[in-house]
Order: structure tokens, then sequence, then C-alpha cells
């Protein structure tokens, strides 16, 4: 399933939600989607925020440090 598969399943099941109400299955199946959404933005972000560097004032680049959850 492609994601705008998945976006637009998910978007049917809200729909739906809203109107007819979801089986238990039905809410399984949003939960587990949006879940799979969720990773997979969280995925892309990373991969950009990855290739970011910064040029300093004095001509240098860096890469940004990840910060450690405490």
């Amino acid at each position: 399933m492609t994601m705008d598969e998945r976006i637009a399943r998910i978007n049917e099941l809200y729909h739906k939600s809203k109107t007819e109400g979801l089986t238990e299955e039905e809410k399984a199946e949003q939960a587990l989607l949006r879940k799979e959404y969720v990773l997979s933005i969280r995925r892309n972000l990373r991969a950009s925020l990855d290739n970011v560097s910064i040029l300093e004032p004095d001509g240098t680049v860096t890469k940004p440090q990840r910060k450690l959850n405490n």
C-alpha cells in the first residue's frame, strides 16, 4: 500500500467514524495506519535533518549534533 493509499484510507475511516461509527477491526486498522504514517513522517524529517549543514561566519561547515534525550 502506497502512502497516498494509506492517507486516503485514514481519511475514509475518519469520515466513517464521524457518520456511522467504526467497528473494532476498523478502529485497530485506523490506529495502525496512523502509527505507520507518523513513523514515516518522522523518518523523512530525520533524513532531511541529517543532511543539514551549517555555514559558520568563518567559512567552515559543521553538521549539527543530535541532542540526546535525558
